[in-house]
């Protein structure tokens, strides 16, 4: 588990491994108009770890942020069946006046 400290001591491009991808959803699209993102994130992150890497990769100050922790899907392919991986979800809600232009682009 890392710790706030830990987290501070990593260079900006390592903290990018902590977010997988920004998610582009028609629901995320809709909610960019309040300034919300959504990221899908490493599932060992607390909600003040996201927040510190957000504000250090995208040089914004975060309001809040919401996490949602996703159910492991069964899949079969044939006769064989598995798990998809579960991850988690990162709401962000950016502060009045902020935006993360690297994402309308």
């Amino acid at each position: 588990m890392l710790n706030q400290t830990k987290l501070k001591s990593f260079p900006i491009h390592d903290l990018f491994s902590f977010i997988k991808y920004p998610l582009v959803t028609e629901k995320a699209v809709t909610l960019y108009e309040n300034r919300q993102y959504t990221f899908i994130v490493d599932r060992s992150l607390r909600k003040e770890q996201i927040q510190y890497i957000i504000e250090e990769i995208f040089q914004v100050k975060i309001e809040k942020v919401n996490t949602v922790l996703l159910p492991v899907k069964t899949r079969r392919v044939g006769k064989f069946r598995g798990n998809k991986t579960c991850y988690k979800k990162a709401y962000v809600q950016l502060k009045k006046g902020e935006v993360i232009s690297a994402l309308l682009n």
